[in-house]
């Protein structure tokens, strides 16, 4: 019972942050961009394209677009990428809908600052939502169902398809400076994206040769609290075995390891790197779905059940 609670807490939760993220996203794309006449990329900037053409409402041309492509999907990449993407797709419609109307004209004077404060938003919206295994929908669906029967990836074809929508809009209005906001609103989501969703992962990984790696050792367990791994090797240029220390800590962690190290052992040598994602205790855990065989058991999902 503990265990069904905690996965509808998570279920909960995830439901909660996909939602204000797409909140985040249509509040950021109706205030600050689409009022300058802006045609960015994904089904948003579809919608543009309509609704400046037509003045149809971008809420229902992007719904009805994005409701055509998962029907489609539906066959080729199957039910689970569907199921996990209508509800984003239905949320950031339902909030495109609410705000459009009430943000007829831009906020500031200075177009450049609108298309800059809207595209932070909404990448911050989109990476907010992808951090809790949500999906706006969109250049998603045709990326997925792309990639599913070639080579390219999911992050290329997206780029392609955004990148065709955005200088599809010089052939329509003939401006060139629309056509570069587009581009930068493109660059700062993907940018904002990329951003949140790393920096919740954001760890370091040191290598620490030393003689006096007892000491070390001991020293960042008990006041870091962090594990270290002990290896055993050779110096080449002397011959002599020696012992390495492999830590991994969160990156505002890392100053404190550097003190405790230098105070043991000035003469240290060390090396940190960057890692992206650290997992298993004491970090992030792996979010993985379950699938239930035809007798019951839970199973790890493959590469090809995600992508199905």
């Amino acid at each position: 019972m503990s265990v069904s609670k905690l996965q509808l807490w998570r279920s909960a939760k995830d439901y909660f942050f996909i939602t204000f993220g797409m909140a985040t996203y249509a509040l950021g794309f109706s205030a600050f961009i689409l009022p300058e006449k802006v045609v960015i990329g994904g089904l948003a900037g579809i919608g543009t394209l309509i609704y400046l053409l037509t003045g149809i409402q971008v809420a229902v041309s992007q719904y009805a677009l994005n409701l055509l492509l998962l029907a489609i999907a539906y066959r080729v990449v199957g039910k689970q990428f569907v199921l996990g993407t209508i509800y984003g797709a239905t949320m950031i419609s339902v909030f495109v809908g609410i705000f459009q109307p009430l943000f007829t004209s831009p906020l500031t004077s200075e177009p450049f600052m609108n298309i800059v404060i809207g595209g932070i938003m909404c990448g911050f919206g989109i990476g907010i939502t992808f951090v809790h295994n949500g999906s706006s929908g969109g250049t998603d669906i045709v990326a997925a169902m792309v990639s599913k029967h070639s080579n390219v990836s999911i992050g290329r074809m997206m780029l392609y398809t955004d990148f065709f929508i955005i200088s599809s809009s010089y052939l329509i209005f003939h401006d060139l400076d629309k056509v570069v906001y587009g581009f930068v609103v493109l660059f700062l989501v993907s940018y904002m994206a990329d951003l949140v969703i790393n920096t919740n992962r954001q760890a370091v990984q040191f290598t620490i040769f030393s003689p006096h790696w007892r000491e070390i050792a001991t020293a960042i367990n008990n006041e870091a609290n962090r594990g270290c791994t002990v290896l055993s090797g050779t110096g080449w240029y002397s011959k002599q075995e020696v012992k390495v220390l492999l830590v991994m800590c969160r990156k505002i962690e890392s100053v404190t390891i550097f003190r405790i190290i230098k105070s043991i052992d000035s003469d240290a040598f060390i090396t940190q790197a960057n890692v992206n994602g650290v997992y298993g205790k004491g970090f992030d855990e792996v979010k993985v779905k379950m699938k239930v065989d035809d007798q019951g058991t839970k199973t790890h999902k493959t590469l090809n059940d995600t992508n199905a």
